[in-house]
Parts: structure tokens; C-alpha cells; sequence
């Protein structure tokens, strides 16, 4: 381990003389060839990692890449959306039989893709660079590669719940697993840091050449972006730890860096179609999920137009979605459905949205943070930030609405499928009604504005059982998974468990259970929630 340790930096140090030339004088007078001022002027040893770091969070190319890291779980057991294509036999993913060939996509963006990319190992590189230049200034690159970072690695948690984190940059150390308490409790400490480390470099444009996101380099927008995600995270835990969510979300609400309640967090896609665009309209083997027609259809919801195409079958009606979980022989029989509209049309990623933003404020004001506002002023303003966002008319008609709710689900072909909506959740904010029912309000048009981001719906369903996510109707997982409680977590990868078996089981005793999808996580408590 320790010749790897010296091989990594060596190559570190030689990657980085490559990049940058100097002048002659400097050349010949440096040992290393290249001057301690052109290395702080261009950056490039340091800015060429933030590109597969960006790439990595969530993959665009190629589009089986995205297919198999969250297109085939996350997407479709958030309720977004369903594939019609009965891959194995329908004996998958969609079914409880997890795939570990495809779920072991998750994981290898994260920690080492298969063309040698990967968030942790960059982020690390990044942090080296940083340290061998000598550079202060230099850690605000190391800052905003831990933004990145708690951005992926989150994501990756709320998948398998333990991960190999806080010891990564370690070579002693770096198989080690974090159980996810100390994984959330890392990210809050590694989103503090760069909050205030980032303040002293406000009017810094040296990340702007490297920044592929819609912040344009803005440092002052990136202490936003991570404040956000800090309160994100805030509201993830606040089951589970009340006291860490309250001290977190207030210090976010109470920050002078704000919050991204009226700007939206994209980044660049390199020239490239969202891949749910090539899966869903060139593929076919992604459409329209029956929560989203109960949800939409019921709430007349002009957003429906944005998110969805008309059947290709006009005797289906105006959108059509497909139950996930249910029993299909081929592609043929659900494949004329709604499939994915113009929201996935454009050049860019949704890492995180205003109308989200608002959407956690909600929330926090109903647990009662302090400087989280109304609930339900913040409520209407990501109804608002959503339409907005996605080109929908109709907004304040839609806001007034109290009596429209989800349409039961009918299946186009078979009625063995079809599923009554089991509540009657409304539009209008409910000021009258219980926490609870504001907060089914709430998450369901949090919901419904994540799209199509099923990561985070998927997460937040698990978190507060809303929206109300269809159960399956065939349960392919031999009993780990539940069909009433559904899927809760995908089980460790095998590449871990074949070269990192040791440290894989130390994780699995960290879980609330056996290592299978139908485990909670530390945050997903499944009591209630307040």
C-alpha cells in the first residue's frame, strides 16, 4: 500500500508538470520545470479534475451508463417513471429481483468508472494537487470539490446506506466503510467548511474556466448551492436525529451565504441529450408511470405536457401511464404508452431547483426551524418556482384549487393492475389541516418538481411515504422485500464484495438488517413523522 502511495503521488506530481509550460528562464531555472506563479495563474493541474467529477454525480454518456446507474432503480422506484421492456424475463430491477450487474453501476461512478473516472478518486487528486503546489489560495478548489463530492456521495448513501468516505484519502485506510450516521455527519462538517472557507474567495474567478454548471464560477453562488444541500441533508435526517436536523437546517437557514430559492443548480451535459431522452423516445424502454397519470391527470396539472408525450396509440387518451411491478411478456404490450416529454430535451442536468429549495423551507417551517418562514408561503412559492421552471401556465388557478386530487390508476390492458389513489390529497394549501396532511402536500409537489430527478424522489419517499408510490403486483425478491413497505436500499456491489470483502462485512453489521433491498436505512426510521 505504501509503494502504491508513492506511485500516485509521483504520477500526481508528473501530471501536474505536464500540463503547464512556464517560460524558458523558468524551466531551466525551477527543478521542476514549471514556476510557482504559472501554476497559480492556470490551474490546469487542479481544473482538469473537476471535469469527471462533474460527469460522475450523475452520468450522461453514454445513455445505457445513466440507464444502469439510476434509470432502472431510482427513477422507476421513485414512481417517475416505468419500463415497459420486460428485461430477464421480467425478472429484475422492477420486479424486487435485484440485478447486481447493473446496480453495480452506482457505485462505479462513484468510486471508479470503467474508463478509470470516478468522484472519490478525483476529488482526492484534486485535495493532493492542492497540497504538493503550496498554494493557499488553492483550497478553494479543494472547497469546491467538496461540494461535488457530498453531492455525489449523499446520493450514494441514501442507495446503500454505509460507504467508504471519511478514511477514503488514506491509502491505510481507504476500503473502509462509514456507517451512514457518520457519513451525514461528515457531509454536514465538509459543507460547513467550505461555507466558510469559501467566504474570503467571493470575488475569485480562477474556478470559472472549470465550472460546467450554471453558476458560471460565482463563488458567492456556490456557498448558496452548498448551503442549499446542507439544508437538503438537514431535512433528510430529521426523523431520525431531530436535535443534528434542527442545528444543521437553522445554521443553513441563518447562513449569509443563502440559499438557492430563486436560482437553479444545472450543469452542462458536454453537448449531449439528457440520456432519459435516447431511453425513453429512441429505446423505449422508459415511459410514463401510473403515479404520474393518477397525480397529474387528477391535479390537471399543466406540467403534464412538459414531463410527458401523448400515446403513440391515440385510443390510450391523452397520457398513459404503466404500472412498475406488474406482469409483461413483451415490449409490445405497454410500449405505445406516454412516453418522456421536452423536460429532458435540453443540454443539462438538475442537481437541485429553487422550486426544491422552497419546497425544504416548507418543511422546516413545519418542524418549527427557526428562520424558515411560513410554510405555506414557501409551499406556493415552489409551486410557483416549478411551473415557472418548466414553461407551465395556470400557476394561481392551479394554487387555488381545493378539490381536485389523484384519479385512481386504470390499466389499458389489464384490470388486475389497476390500484384505487389511497388519499385525497389536494393542491390549495391546506391551512386547517394537520402537519401531516401539509406535509403530504408538500412532498407531493416536491415530487412532482424533482423531476426527473428519481434519486431524490426516491429518497424522499422512503423518508415520508409520500407521494402515496403503487406497490408491485409480482414480488420476484423470495421474501427480502416487501411488497406493502417496497424497496428501501440496493445491497453492496460484488466488485466490493469480491476485493473488499472484510470491510463489506464491518458495513453489512452497521445496517438495521440483512444486506437486501428490503432494509431500511439509518434515516428511513418508518415511524411517523412528527
Amino acid at each position: 500500500m505504501k509503494h502504491l502511495f508513492k506511485y500516485t503521488l509521483a504520477s500526481v506530481v508528473a501530471i501536474g508538470l505536464t500540463n503547464c509550460t512556464g517560460d524558458f528562464e523558468d524551466i531551466n531555472t525551477n527543478p521542476y520545470g514549471i514556476s510557482q506563479e504559472s501554476l497559480t495563474q492556470q490551474n490546469n493541474h487542479i481544473g482538469s479534475r473537476f471535469s469527471p467529477l462533474f460527469s460522475n454525480v450523475i452520468r450522461v454518456e453514454p445513455a445505457w451508463n445513466y440507464q444502469l446507474q439510476q434509470n432502472l432503480n431510482a427513477d422507476v422506484f421513485s414512481g417517475y417513471m416505468t419500463a415497459p421492456t420486460p428485461f430477464a424475463g421480467n425478472i429484475n430491477n422492477q420486479t424486487y429481483a435485484l440485478v447486481n450487474g447493473w446496480n453495480g453501476f452506482i457505485w462505479s461512478d462513484a468510486y471508479d468508472s470503467n474508463d478509470g473516472n470516478g468522484v472519490m478518486p478525483y476529488a482526492r487528486e484534486i485535495k493532493q494537487q492542492v497540497e504538493l503546489s503550496g498554494d493557499e489560495n488553492g483550497m478553494k478548489f479543494v472547497y469546491l470539490a467538496n461540494i461535488i463530492k457530498v453531492m455525489a456521495m449523499h446520493r450514494i448513501s441514501d442507495v446503500f446506506g454505509p460507504i467508504r468516505y471519511s478514511k477514503y484519502n488514506d491509502y491505510d485506510t481507504t476500503g473502509e466503510y462509514d456507517s451512514q450516521e457518520t457519513a451525514y455527519k461528515a457531509f454536514f462538517t465538509d459543507l460547513d467548511n467550505a461555507i466558510s472557507g469559501l467566504e474570503a474567495f467571493t470575488e475569485d474567478t480562477q474556478f470559472v474556466p472549470f465550472d460546467q454548471s450554471s453558476l458560471g464560477g460565482d463563488i458567492a453562488q456556490w456557498r448558496a448551492f452548498a448551503n442549499s444541500l446542507r439544508l437538503r441533508l438537514a431535512i433528510r435526517v430529521s426523523k431520525v436525529d431531530p436535535a443534528l436536523a434542527k442545528t444543521e437546517g437553522e445554521k443553513a437557514l441563518a447562513s449569509n451565504a443563502g440559499l438557492l430559492d430563486a436560482t437553479n443548480m444545472l450543469v452542462d451535459m458536454g453537448g449531449f441529450v439528457h440520456p432519459i431522452l435516447t431511453i425513453s423516445t429512441v429505446w423505449g424502454d422508459v415511459c410514463m408511470s401510473a403515479e404520474m397519470e393518477s397525480i397529474l391527470k387528477g391535479f390537471n396539472d399543466n406540467r403534464i405536457s412538459k414531463f410527458f408525450k401523448a400515446p403513440a396509440d391515440p385510443a390510450l387518451g391523452d397520457y398513459k401511464g404503466v404500472r412498475m411491478g406488474i406482469k409483461i411478456e413483451a415490449k409490445s404490450e405497454y410500449g405505445s404508452h406516454s412516453f418522456i416529454g421536452e423536460a429532458v430535451e435540453g443540454t443539462d442536468k438538475i442537481w437541485m431547483t429553487a422550486a426544491e429549495v422552497n419546497f425544504l423551507k416548507a418543511e422546516a417551517a413545519l418542524r418549527d426551524w427557526a428562520g424558515a418562514g411560513d410554510a405555506k408561503t414557501n409551499y406556493e412559492a415552489g409551486v410557483r418556482a416549478s411551473f415557472a421552471q418548466f414553461g407551465a401556465g395556470g400557476v394561481e388557478a392551479y394554487l387555488a384549487d381545493s378539490t381536485s386530487s389523484p384519479n385512481d390508476f386504470v390499466d389499458a390492458l389489464n384490470p388486475a393492475n389497476n390500484f384505487v389513489y389511497p388519499s385525497n390529497v389536494t393542491i390549495a394549501f391546506n391551512d386547517a389541516g394537520s402537519k401531516e396532511e401539509q406535509l403530504e402536500q408538500i412532498i407531493t409537489q416536491k415530487w412532482i418538481a424533482m423531476f426527473p430527478d428519481g434519486q431524490e424522489a426516491w429518497s424522499e419517499f422512503r423518508r415520508t411515504g409520500y407521494p402515496r408510490v403503487f406497490p408491485v403486483v409480482v414480488n420476484n425478491s423470495g421474501g427480502e422485500i416487501d411488497t406493502e413497505t417496497q424497496i428501501r436500499r440496493i445491497n453492496f456491489v460484488d466488485v466490493e464484495k469480491n476485493t473488499n470483502g472484510a470491510n463489506v462485512d464491518t458495513a453489512i453489521g452497521m445496517l438495521k438488517g440483512p444486506d437486501n433491498g428490503g432494509t431500511r436505512l439509518w434515516w428511513d426510521t418508518g415511524a411517523s413523522n412528527f
